[in-house]
């Protein structure tokens, strides 16, 4: 398999990162907060590494696991540490009782963050639409995504097959902002009848 590069410690980056590791891959953790990045690494184990903050990741994949407020400032931080990198926007950028976002159409998190970083950098939104408890539970989920670039999205298709997921293309970055919303539509099920362990899924018929 491959190097995976998580920049962030929090219960996203513990959910991605076990569930890659548990399929091949080599987790290497990247956080202004070593030691909770090792406790991590040791938690995950298969390998999983701490890379140092603001250096260049050793994955062609990065995921931004950060919160949203600090994540362009992280990516601007990085700057030409990653170019060429496909960066994997996972915030979702809630108002303050998750009733809404705090962005814009043509305004996304993830168009922010690609204002940000490198031009070779290509920036993928997903996983904002899943619960870090459902990803932990290492079964089959749909995930959505959405990026401009198609080799780029091709090679992050890839990547979610090998963790027994099911890639589902939305379009492209001007997509991020409706996924933003679907995130507050997740949030809206769980805490209206239906729980924290549900999934969005799109059946093919």
């Amino acid at each position: 398999m491959t190097t995976i590069s998580i920049i962030g410690s929090g219960n996203m980056a513990t959910a991605i990162g076990t569930r890659a590791a548990k399929h091949g891959h080599t987790i290497e953790l990247m956080s202004r907060n070593t030691a909770k990045a090792q406790a991590l690494a040791d938690q995950i184990g298969h390998g999983a590494t701490v890379g140092t903050f603001g250096q260049a990741p050793a994955g062609d994949i990065v995921i931004v696991a950060v919160l949203h407020a600090g994540a362009v400032d992280v990516v601007a931080h990085y700057g030409d540490a990653l170019a060429g990198k496909i960066l994997v926007d996972i915030t979702n950028p809630f108002n303050a009782d998750a009733s809404g976002i705090v962005t814009n159409a043509g305004n996304s998190v993830s168009q922010q963050i690609a204002a940000a970083a490198p031009k070779s950098a290509h920036v993928v939104k997903a996983f904002n639409t899943i619960f870090g408890g459902v990803i932990a539970t290492d079964k089959p989920l749909d995930v959505f995504f959405a990026g401009d670039e198609a080799e780029a999205k091709t090679r992050f298709a890839a990547f979610l097959q090998s963790l027994d997921m099911r890639p589902r293309d939305t379009g492209g970055l001007d997509m991020t902002y409706v996924l933003e919303w679907t995130g507050i539509l997740l949030m809206g099920l769980a805490r209206n009848g239906t729980g924290f362990d549900v999934a969005l899924r799109a059946e093919v018929l």
